[in-house]
């Protein structure tokens, strides 16, 4: 059943407003008589009062920015005297609502109004829920007013025991707003008013309840941080006495990360960014992860050798000296090497320093098969120079941060490779070996290769930015040495930016000398023998490099005569052989077994490739130097084959249209070649490249397919010393092509003397070494006519289509 409220008779009353304060009944307030207001309306109760009517009755009423509230409190004026700071003041009870109504007239200054009180009524007896809301409210003002510590009021509270009652006592909540007390003052219905005291008090807890969680974790975070600051003070002061009992300097606090800035070389700039990091450093607390990260880069920075440099060696005879007694052949890199030493020494004599920021570097690639020695040149090159070196593995890199570093964000963030090296040569003029980079790869970390561009660009490298240091760094003085096995997987913009110096293999009499001088002493080494217990003849090594290898390099050849000479020093410990031991060339079968490579020339001549027609041969260039290619060709049978073309051998699209233009320049060309090309349009042509698991491509094989082709339908045999290269056009031109070095190269080492070449690489045979060009007989030819001139053999039958 529902409360019940209704009004009595008028009540003519004098106004006493509260400004931002509200009365309940119930409440006992002291109000100040200095406010005019207050005054006015106890005076003017005190005046309207009568003998025997009891106590002055004043009406107290919220007033909010001048607005009156519509509902006010009949109080009664208990006491008129001095308050507690002497000054005069009333003591007021609140007694029970009232309804304000109308204004009107009375004595005093005061303003008066009639009213109409209110009167509650409640349902006897209770219902159950309003007994239960009154337990709730007592139990949470119970709680309150425990954590007030006002344990004296908690027995009041629970006396209270009308419902009305007990909700206006929530009046003397300070933690309620003058709405919220306004809103329980308009609040008649007092069941209702008492469960809108209940929630705000319940409001109220829950957030007292966050703000003690708050405070208590501030706390005692704060005391963690007051405990640690403590012992970590008494630490320093332990380890300051135990460092002057023993004597030790100070430790690595910011203020010898600030001495040590302050005594080092550093450029202004990076002694500007140096002093930054170390007052963020004196600024961070010791536990911060921020200040490890900034001790590490203050120790690469102080680490790195910014002023530190080595004298060239401006001896050019000693160099070169040095470069040739390390190093047989590679003329073109110690001419490089010389060239620039020269060009450092003279602008040194002429005090030409640095330029416009950039001093006087060099950045070589050095291109060329495997084992022709680039990775050990480089280190001939330092100490031909004087310089410090150092060398930095490419390949399989993927990540660009390899190159430029992390960012100091990350965990466990580096500086670059470059920086590194830097580091590791402790100079700024080091000779850096960028070994295999042409293996370098890109994903999505990046294209480690983009990221070598401003290394490797003499413009840029003199202010080359580390993604980790984010200072300059100057590479300017840096000699860059980049090796790779194949030209074409270079970026082109990186190539563009370094000199290339191509490294095209040894000649036979270069593999002996370097096998005789530098392989066979190491290998004796190695193997625990001394000099002149195991002696090669040269006619040995010879047969080592010319039959047992073949390669641009010398990689296999050293892993010949190790492995000969740990079987002699195995026979030696079994008791077989007796020492000293000279190698004749007819010992090599018995301890390392049989050759692996004849020449094709040495072999039975019934055994030869080209002892039948339609098989020619051709010389190409791998990632391994030089090679020759072997091109057969064949009819099919009218009968039982089907016309047309076939290629065999794994071969790309260029040089399969090389096979097309070869075969269309003989259908056109064969009269006047007096080649029987009649039954070509019945017949199929089928052309094999052997080894068919190695890929092939490139147009160099034009003329060979078309001498295949040509010996097979004449019927005359390719001479088996003969060996060519070149593009063919359907007009019959022989067109330029690449590698001719590393073809002759090859050409020689298996055993042919006689190359066929275009005439426009005619100037190319002058970087093939003498001793080779002396050797071999080059034609160099224009027209496809010459070639088979050269290469087939008289006819000794009529001609005829080879079987």
């Amino acid at each position: 059943m529902a409360s019940e409220s209704m009004a009595s008779a008028p009540l003519t009353l004098p106004v006493l407003p509260l400004d931002d304060e509200v009365v309940l009944p119930g409440m006992v307030v002291p109000l100040d008589l200095s406010d005019n207001d207050v005054r006015a309306a106890v005076e003017a109760a005190q005046a309207a009062a009568r003998p025997g009517e009891g106590k002055p009755r004043v009406l107290l009423v919220p007033r909010v920015d001048g607005t009156y509230a519509g509902t006010g409190v009949l109080g009664t004026v208990e006491q008129v005297g001095r308050l507690s700071d002497g000054d005069p003041g009333a003591l007021v009870r609140g007694r029970g609502r009232v309804r304000i109504g109308a204004g009107t007239t009375g004595p005093g200054a005061a303003l008066w109004v009639e009213g109409a009180a209110v009167e509650e009524t409640l349902p006897d007896p209770l219902p159950g829920s309003v007994t239960e809301l009154v337990k709730e409210y007592k139990a949470l003002a119970t709680t309150w007013l425990k954590k007030r510590g006002a344990w004296q009021v908690v027995d009041r509270v629970q006396q209270i025991d009308g419902v009305g009652a007990l909700a206006d006592n929530s009046g003397y909540s300070p933690f309620l707003t003058v709405a919220q007390r306004i809103e329980l003052l308009e609040t008649a219905d007092p069941v209702a008013r008492l469960r809108l005291a209940t929630a705000q008090l319940r409001e109220h807890l829950a957030e007292q309840d966050v703000a003690e969680t708050i405070a208590k974790d501030v706390q005692e975070g704060v005391d963690k941080q007051q405990r640690e600051f403590l012992l970590r003070r008494q630490l320093e002061a332990v380890r300051k006495e135990l460092r002057e009992l023993n004597g030790e300097s100070e430790g690595d606090g910011s203020d010898d990360y600030r001495a040590r800035v302050e005594a080092a070389d550093l450029p202004g700039k990076v002694r500007e960014a140096a002093l930054k990091e170390v007052e963020k450093l004196e600024r961070s607390s010791d536990q911060s992860p921020e200040g490890s990260w900034i001790r590490t880069w203050l120790d690469t920075i102080l680490e790195l050798p910014w002023d530190e440099r080595t004298e060239d060696r401006y001896d050019i005879r000693g160099a070169r000296a040095v470069l040739d007694a390390e190093h047989a052949g590679l003329d073109d890199v110690k001419e490089r090497i010389t060239e620039y030493l020269a060009v450092r020494k003279r602008r040194a004599d002429r005090g030409l320093g640095v330029v416009g920021g950039r001093r006087g570097g060099a950045v070589l690639a050095l291109v060329g098969p495997p084992g022709v020695g680039k990775t050990s040149l480089g280190e001939s090159v330092a100490h031909a120079m004087g310089r410090e070196f150092v060398r930095v593995a490419l390949g399989g890199v993927r990540d660009e941060a390899e190159i430029r570093g992390h960012r100091r964000t990350y965990v466990g963030a580096l500086p670059g490779r470059i920086v590194r090296a830097i580091k590791e040569a402790g100079s700024m003029n080091p000779v850096v070996l960028l070994d295999e980079i042409d293996k370098v790869g890109s994903d999505f970390r990046g294209d480690p290769a983009a990221a070598l561009l401003e290394v490797l660009d003499p413009a840029q490298n003199h202010t080359f930015r580390d993604h980790y240091l984010e200072v300059e760094l100057d590479l300017s003085d840096v000699v860059f040495l980049a090796t790779a096995n194949v030209l074409e997987s270079i970026p082109e913009a990186l190539l563009d930016r370094m000199e290339l110096v191509r490294l095209d293999g040894y000649t036979e009499d270069e593999k002996v000398v370097i096998a005789r001088d530098h392989l066979l002493p190491r290998q004796l080494e190695r193997a625990g023998l001394e000099p002149g217990e195991v002696v090669l003849e040269e006619a040995s090594l010879r047969k080592l490099a010319g039959e047992y290898t073949r390669e641009a390099g010398v990689r296999t050849l050293e892993r010949s005569i190790s492995r000969l000479l740990r079987k002699v020093a195995a026979q030696h410990e079994l008791g077989d052989r007796e020492l000293p031991f000279t190698v004749r060339p007819e010992d090599l079968r018995e301890l390392i077994g049989r050759p692996h490579h004849v020449p094709e020339s040495a072999q039975d001549p019934a055994e030869r490739r080209t002892s039948v027609p339609g098989v020619a041969t051709g010389l190409a260039v791998t990632g391994a130097g030089g090679d020759v290619l072997f091109v057969e060709a064949s009819l099919a049978d009218p009968e039982t084959g089907a016309a047309g073309l076939t290629l065999t051998g794994q071969l790309g699209d260029v040089m399969k249209e090389s096979a097309q233009i070869a075969l269309s320049f003989l259908r056109s060309h064969g009269a006047e070649l007096e080649l029987p090309v009649t039954g070509l349009k019945d017949r199929g042509v089928h052309i094999h490249f052997p080894a068919g698991a190695v890929p092939k491509d490139g147009p160099s094989a034009g003329i060979t397919m078309t001498t295949a082709l040509a010996s097979l339908l004449s019927g005359r045999l390719v001479r088996t010393d003969v060996a060519m290269t070149g593009e063919v056009s359907l007009t019959g031109r022989v067109l330029p092509i690449g590698g001719v070095k590393q073809k002759l190269l090859a050409a020689h080492r298996a055993g042919i003397t006689t190359v066929v070449i275009p005439k426009r690489n005619e100037a190319d045979l002058d970087d093939v070494p003498a001793e080779i060009l002396e050797k071999l007989e080059v034609h160099p030819v224009t027209d496809v006519r010459q070639v088979l001139e050269i290469a087939l053999t008289p006819a000794e039958v009529p001609v005829g289509v080879a079987a």
